[in-house]
């Protein structure tokens, strides 16, 4: 068999995509190195989460114990897993954990459902009708987001305030209802779209809201899909807003109840964590899960208009 000769070039070739591998996974590894850490501390004994060097491998019980032969750096760093942080704290919010995880549920999924519904709505206005200061109009939408959030906390709070909707579920998904993200993503997209198959649902006797529900919005799956994964996740993951509308401990958020759990002095670094771990494995499983639409969203923003 004859063997094919490997030129200088393809050996710098191979020595260049080993390189980028490598610095591919040192990245990774250092990215999600805080995740783990997290994870880990979540499920390690009270005693060991202050230990210097800190416990971060692992092992079962039996593996621990003398007549071992592990290595003494591996013993150093090695712990039991347990769940006694999780029961703590259960046990320490008087299962009020489970209840902040229904009212970050109840909140995200009402703020992405709004946000879908108005943001398709105002995409489909811009992206397909005609109006006087159509341009403009979607101009100063964009411009705002230039401003910082911090800005409109106060006059968002002085009129929820008014209202009478603070310290309420509605008070926290009201502001939420669109946003000037959405509109553009929606906008992008559905500009994209065939307007023949408009035309021929009109000519059909279909009206302007049967033509937006029937024929563009499920044309739009993909921008829809990923609009709700980026909302969900957000709100899912919203403090500041919460913490300044929400004053009932039984009606916080899960990020605004588990910021409540470090003390004043002193703070059980392994139930914070139990309770971060809480609050990030449902994030974690709906991203592996639809990870694809997120590529997806970069590429919608990326069109032209």
């Amino acid at each position: 068999m004859q063997m094919t000769r490997r030129t200088p070039r393809d050996v710098n070739r191979s020595f260049g995509k080993l390189i980028v591998v490598a610095i591919l996974i040192a990245t990774t590894a250092l990215s999600l190195f805080p995740l783990f850490w997290m994870l880990s501390t979540a499920i390690t004994p009270g005693s060991a989460t202050i230990k210097t060097p800190p416990s971060l491998i692992p092992l079962p019980t039996g593996l621990l114990g003398a007549g071992t032969d592990l290595p003494a750096w591996i013993r150093e760093r090695a712990y039991s897993p347990t769940l006694e942080n999780f029961h703590e704290l259960s046990t320490q919010t008087q299962g009020n954990i489970w209840r902040w995880l229904g009212n970050s549920a109840i909140v995200a999924i009402s703020i992405t459902v709004f946000h879908v519904l108005f943001d398709s709505m105002a995409g489909y206005a811009f992206a397909r009708k005609t109006f006087p200061g159509r341009n403009l109009i979607f101009g100063l939408l964009l411009s705002t987001l230039m401003i910082p959030v911090q800005v409109t906390l106060v006059p968002n709070f002085l009129l929820i305030s008014r209202l009478d909707l603070a310290d309420s579920y509605l008070g926290v998904i009201l502001p939420g209802f669109a946003d000037v993200f959405g509109i553009f993503l929606m906008k992008q997209y559905m500009q994209t779209l065939p307007r023949e198959i408009e035309d021929a649902a009109r000519v059909d006797g279909a009206n302007e809201w049967q033509v937006f529900w029937r024929i563009v919005l499920p044309l739009a799956k993909p921008a829809v899909a990923t609009l709700a994964i980026f909302m969900f996740m957000r709100s899912w993951n919203n403090f500041l807003w919460p913490l300044i509308v929400l004053r009932t401990g039984a009606k916080y958020t899960l990020p605004v109840g588990v910021a409540t759990l470090q003390g004043e002095f002193s703070t059980n670094v392994g139930l914070i964590m139990a309770g971060a771990a809480v609050a990030a494995v449902p994030m974690i499983v709906f991203f592996l899960l639809f990870q694809r639409y997120f590529l997806g969203g970069i590429r919608i923003g990326a069109l032209k208009g």
